[in-house]
């Protein structure tokens, strides 16, 4: 349970949302990539969101820039938080206030809001990443952050040290003390930990800023020539710097539902990754369960019939193993294995479908085989059509990724030469 201190504390969260997400393309040519579709009916928006409002911090500033039309229409629609509490949930695209520029970097993006820290004068902020698959309860890194006195609190995970490119690398001092931070060093530059030498500490995105040192620190990097302007790269550097930087341990984070063991944490950043989370989903005992009643991940409430599996006269019955099917979604007379069925899914008889993320409104044809890919929106899959079987044919005609699996993008057409 949070402190009695961290209970009365004042407290305005900054979602960061406005990242070009050119790694998820085509998933992202036209939509932010928080807007991106996921696990069926969410939003990756949708799960830091949930994190806050679920710990009780229902002051929420989005701060948007890239394609963000689809993301401001799901969070105008999804969160309606009850204004008689002073609860809100908004999103700010980029107004130029500091200057007749965009955004220069996530730093940068919360400068240009100053004006919003200014009106609602909070003691702390959270400012979470908006594209990470993940629960935590914000309520305890609070805690620890004020117990420390902190400028900054960090969250960390343990990664592979091969994979520390990808991440800020902390080095952990005396208690949480930060002694060292590194944004996406080479693997061979770092060390691992003392007891597990091929793993480092990453930086979740996910920090907890006292609102004095906060301010201060963004006046400082707005004068620097030298700035990228950016919070992993540039603000925290700076705060270790200064010996006001800490960490808190992901590990010791207990939401309510889950069990001691659940630090499911995931950067979705490419088609890799995205799609390797949702056969996450897929497991007899996932690492991260949807089905949390105590922790509930919130998104739009669609008015769509249930799911159904019937028999097609030719086909004869559906069979669906192991995958997820979404209100809308009708499978007859075929087969679905390892698969999430998003809304309004059609799969037709005789189609075989074994690890296809099918997106809303997608239609398979009859006959048409679907293996190790991700289909956008609004896609038609004609009768007979095969992807995911001849690679060198997917490459000419979508996006395939290393790992082989093949993305459409929105509405594109399926070639079936």
């Amino acid at each position: 349970m949070p402190s009695e201190l961290t209970q009365r504390a004042n407290v305005l969260s900054i979602v960061l949302a406005g990242g070009e997400g050119k790694r998820l393309l085509p998933l992202t040519l036209d939509r932010a990539k928080p807007a991106v579709p996921f696990g069926g009916h969410y939003r990756l928006i949708d799960f830091p969101l949930s994190n806050l409002s679920n710990g009780g911090y229902r002051q929420i500033v989005v701060l948007t820039q890239y394609k963000s039309h689809s993301l401001d229409l799901h969070v105008s629609r999804t969160w309606r938080l009850s204004t008689f509490l002073g609860a809100y949930v908004t999103t700010v695209p980029a107004q130029m206030r500091r200057g007749q520029h965009w955004f220069q970097g996530s730093g940068d993006a919360i400068f240009q809001n100053l004006n919003i820290i200014e009106d609602e004068d909070p003691d702390y902020l959270f400012v979470f990443g908006a594209d990470h698959i993940y629960r935590i309860d914000p309520r305890t890194m609070l805690d620890q952050h004020i117990e420390s006195g902190a400028a900054v609190t960090v969250a960390g995970i343990r990664m592979p040290r091969s994979e520390a490119d990808q991440f800020g690398v902390i080095t952990r001092g005396e208690g949480s003390r930060i002694e060292k931070f590194e944004e996406k060093p080479k693997p061979d530059s770092v060390k691992g930990l003392r007891d597990s030498p091929d793993e480092i500490l990453a930086s979740m995105g996910n920090y907890v800023f006292t609102r004095k040192a906060l301010v201060e620190l963004l006046h400082d990097d707005a004068m620097s020539d030298d700035s990228r302007h950016d919070v992993g790269g540039d603000l925290i550097p700076a705060l270790v710097g200064s010996f006001d930087a800490h960490v808190y341990d992901f590990t010791e984070n207990v939401v309510p539902g889950e069990t001691s063991e659940s630090h499911y944490w995931r950067d979705v950043g490419t088609l890799d990754s995205y799609y390797d989370a949702h056969m996450d989903l897929l497991e007899d005992f996932p690492a991260f369960d949807l089905y949390n009643d105590d922790w509930p991940i919130f998104t739009f409430g669609r008015h769509e019939p249930p799911a159904k599996i019937i028999h097609d006269g030719h086909t004869g019955d559906a069979l669906v193993q192991r995958s997820l099917l979404s209100n809308g979604a009708i499978v007859a007379g075929a087969e679905v294995r390892n698969s999430v069925l998003s809304p309004g899914a059609e799969v037709t008889g005789g189609a075989q479908l074994d690890g296809a993320i099918l997106l809303d409104s997608v239609y398979v044809g009859r006959g048409a085989q679907l293996k190790r890919c991700v289909l956008d929106k609004n896609i038609v899959v004609p009768d007979g059509a095969k992807i995911g079987y001849d690679l060198d044919h997917d490459r000419e005609h979508y996006t395939v990724t290393e790992s082989g699996i093949v993305v459409l993008a929105k509405n594109q057409e399926v070639v079936t030469d």
